[in-house]
């Protein structure tokens, strides 16, 4: 934990935090946190900076915060992923918490469980708590906002053209594509997008609606890569690719 991300339920009147359970176990064990220590924390949705340790007893820790910084800049980035089975969304979230993705669409497809959007993982509650994992990580304050969306034809078709509105970078990585993405020229490109699929690929239907909507299939090379590790190969090669 690189940062203490700090509800708006923990502030009091006066403008102190005061922290129990989790955060205030690692602050003692790991931080090793006394009176006067100085943590770094950030307000979720909100700045950074720095809390002073104004009392460490049995009833929590009571913190004097200081935030004056705003988080990081975003990535610029849309990611639709087909929903990945439970265990590896588990470790997609925090992924993309701390990569600073902006939204993320979960969506259907042929080869993937409709019974992966009845899972746990997506009750409101773990997603706070895996994006909140992943925020602490990178010492941000800011999660990607997550939509699910279980019918991918009348989301492909009739929502994405809007939401993609301005957003040049296109990718829809792909096993059976012929252009490599390390082939694509290097240039500032701005906003992007990623279509991501499931492990075994999206099926040629899929692929036809994500192109007449301006993907671009790609290669990522021989090998077949979980979803797990897809997701930050491919977030980080892209940062490559629009750097220019």
């Amino acid at each position: 934990m690189n940062l203490l991300l700090l509800q708006p339920e923990d502030f009091r009147e006066d403008g102190t935090v005061h922290l129990t359970g989790r955060r205030a176990a690692h602050a003692r064990e790991v931080l090793r946190a006394q009176e006067g220590s100085s943590l770094r924390v950030g307000r979720r949705d909100g700045q950074v900076g720095r809390a002073t340790v104004l009392a460490n007893d049995v009833d929590g820790l009571h913190l004097d915060i200081c935030l004056e910084s705003p988080p990081p800049p975003r990535a610029g980035v849309t990611l639709i992923l087909a929903i990945p089975r439970p265990k590896a969304l588990k470790k997609v979230l925090p992924a993309v918490a701390s990569l600073g993705v902006d939204r993320v669409f979960l969506v259907n497809a042929a080869r993937v469980e409709k019974s992966y959007f009845d899972s746990h993982v997506l009750r409101p509650e773990s997603v706070e708590t895996l994006f909140g994992l992943g925020l602490e990580q990178a010492r941000d304050t800011v999660a990607p906002e997550l939509h699910l969306r279980p019918r991918f034809r009348p989301f492909v078709e009739d929502e994405l053209p809007g939401r993609l509105d301005g957003v040049p970078l296109r990718l829809l990585p792909h096993p059976t594509a012929e252009q490599p993405l390390q082939a694509l020229p290097q240039r500032p490109w701005g906003p992007a997008a990623l279509a991501i699929g499931p492990e075994g690929g999206w099926v040629p239907f899929e692929v036809d609606l994500l192109s007449r909507q301006g993907f671009l299939p790609v290669s990522l090379g021989p090998r077949i890569l979980r979803v797990e590790v897809a997701v930050p190969l491919l977030l980080g090669q892209l940062e490559l690719l629009r750097c220019g």
